[in-house]
């Protein structure tokens, strides 16, 4: 049966990205290990070779005292097949679904959960990515497909080292 098996990263909304990663790189030690700062985005980790990140940090926080600070909470699933059933779970309970994504290193189905807090559900696929990439996905094609759709964005994108800015950065991680 489908289960989540472990907490993945936490997303976070913030006002001024540059403080907020010198916070996390400088005094918390932890290495950044993706970004993307014409899109307001970077990933950090304590371990890569665990984890390619735990914490995400997401420009974009409103000034008002009520606004969101999590732009996600993302749990981890053991198998694809996993992800699929989880998929079809929040789909019979009428949940909204903001996207199926392929991140190479991951495959994840992001929602909303009963309250309305955004929320994913991913598998890690075993390849390295350090691109904060977002590629629609279609999760129920069979294995081969998938996995060849994971493979095609890998050596799209396996150049790009841990840590590094993409050269000619996009303002979006949306990959046609």
């Amino acid at each position: 049966m489908a289960a989540v098996v472990g907490l993945g990263h936490v997303g976070i909304y913030v006002r001024d990205l540059e403080k907020m990663v010198g916070f996390y790189r400088d005094t918390l030690g932890m290495r950044i290990t993706k970004q993307n700062w014409c899109a307001g985005i970077v990933f950090f980790s304590t371990d890569a070779e665990r984890a390619d990140h735990e914490i995400a940090l997401f420009r974009g926080r409103p000034a008002d005292a009520d606004s969101r600070l999590i732009n996600q909470i993302s749990l981890r699933v053991e198998t694809l097949d996993d992800l699929r059933v989880m998929h079809k779970k929040l789909l019979a309970l009428d949940l909204r679904i903001d996207a199926l994504v392929n991140h190479v290193s991951a495959l994840g189905c992001y929602y909303f959960d009963p309250e309305g807090n955004r929320s994913e559900v991913f598998w890690v696929t075993g390849r390295p990515c350090w691109v904060p990439i977002a590629h629609l996905i279609d999760i129920h094609q069979s294995d081969e497909a998938v996995l060849a759709e994971i493979e095609a964005l890998w050596q799209r994108l396996r150049h790009v080292g841990m840590g590094e800015r993409m050269a000619n950065e996009p303002a979006t991680l949306q990959l046609d």
